[in-house]
């Protein structure tokens, strides 16, 4: 969990900030991409890191939120039981490329 700079409160939640758009993300989620794992636990004062805010000005609010969503979803179905029915995770033709793009740059 992040620390809060001015309230040195733990937190499980953080901003990202992309085009305009804001989004809270559970932080155990955001935990699946390389990306943001480092830019918030890695070694060294990254602002992300001191503030809680990551941001992504080069991805769009639409792919973001869909990466958000796989994050969600990948926290949930991964080590389920066999028994358990894992639902497809829908992607649109037209998000396809735009989001294959943000995943590799967010290792996810």
């Amino acid at each position: 969990m992040y620390v809060n700079s001015f309230s040195r409160v733990r937190l499980p939640y953080f901003d990202l900030r992309t085009q305009g758009k804001e989004f809270f993300c559970e932080r155990k989620a955001a935990m699946i991409s390389g990306t943001i794992k480092n830019m918030l636990t890695g070694p060294g004062q990254f602002t992300e890191k001191q503030m809680g805010e990551v941001s992504f000005p080069e991805i769009s609010g639409d792919v973001l939120e869909k990466v958000l969503e796989y994050f969600h979803y990948k926290l949930r179905y991964t080590n389920v039981s066999s028994a358990e029915e894992v639902p497809e995770f829908d992607i649109t033709p037209q998000v396809a490329l735009p989001l294959l793009m943000a995943a590799n740059y967010l290792e996810a």
